[in-house]
């Protein structure tokens, strides 16, 4: 491989883009060091200084392909594979980058994802003929390709079984045993439960209640993440109310396993767990 052939790509990219790239200074010297490391045959170096462009500039194209190319030039191919996304998720019509890629994700044996980063190169693209090719080393076209995707990506409509209206803000859910819902209802303050046969009640609406959003639940009881209220409550299986956890901070998503409730902390940016039977 010869580095002028990656260098290729960035004049193109120069000549192609509607908007040219303003990469920071210091992103730039990086780069060129990046050039100069490669041309004395320093990879890991070279590698190093395309790197340290890229956290300076995280929307560096040529940064990234030379980095791509270069550790695919080396056969690490899956982590040629990961920079190469990351300019797709940058620059979606960058089909040299699809391409690569399509190619990588076929050497790795990921067949299905190779086809899928295909179907995204138009037939008008400069690398269609290179895509045409690696169509048909998979036994396809890109024709049939292009058509299974659009027939995977076809919406189809969800299969439900029924619909429960008119419940303002409805945020947690969870079940028991019995086959009862639980639905928290944030801006009324209230957790309403739903029968097997469809009767909706109210099932806790109390004081201590302050914007309801996660519900758990085990054998015996209910939990929820009181958001308003900074804390968490638990309703047993006899009505009574109790504060379990205090001073949690916007507590959000709570999850039961293994006799440990654990509860995210938006507040505190944080996952709380406590077992269950040290409270219950």
């Amino acid at each position: 491989m010869k580095f002028k052939k990656i260098l290729m790509y960035a004049l193109v990219v120069a000549a192609l883009a509607a908007v040219p790239s303003f990469a920071n200074t210091d992103a730039k010297l990086e780069y060129n060091k990046g050039v100069d490391f490669y041309k004395l045959g320093q990879y890991d170096k070279s590698m190093d200084a395309f790197r340290a462009a890229i956290d300076l500039d995280p929307d560096y194209i040529d940064a990234y392909y030379n980095l791509g190319s270069i550790l695919e030039y080396l056969k690490q191919d899956e982590e040629a594979l990961n920079v190469f996304k990351q300019i797709i998720v940058r620059k979606p019509d960058d089909y040299e980058a699809v391409y690569k890629a399509a190619n990588l994700s076929q050497k790795l044996g990921y067949t299905d994802k190779a086809k899928s980063y295909l179907a995204l190169i138009p037939s008008g693209s400069f690398v269609n003929t290179k895509a045409q090719e690696l169509a048909h080393s998979m036994n396809t076209d890109m024709q049939t390709i292009k058509h299974e995707q659009s027939v995977k990506e076809t919406p189809t409509q969800p299969v439900t079984n029924g619909v429960y209206e008119d419940i303002m803000s409805p945020t947690g859910i969870t079940s028991d045993s019995s086959g009862n819902l639980y639905v928290a209802g944030y801006s009324d303050n209230v957790i309403f439960k739903i029968t097997p046969d469809g009767k909706r009640i109210i099932f806790l609406k109390d004081k201590r209640l302050n914007g309801p959003i996660g519900l758990a639940a085990d054998g015996a009881n209910i939990y929820i993440a009181n958001y308003n209220g900074n804390n968490v409550l638990k309703v047993s299986n006899t009505g009574v109310v109790s504060v379990i956890l205090s001073d949690v901070l916007k507590p959000y998503g709570l999850y039961i396993a293994n006799g440990t409730l654990f509860v995210s902390s938006q507040g505190s940016n944080a996952i709380l767990r406590v077992k269950l039977n040290s409270i219950n």
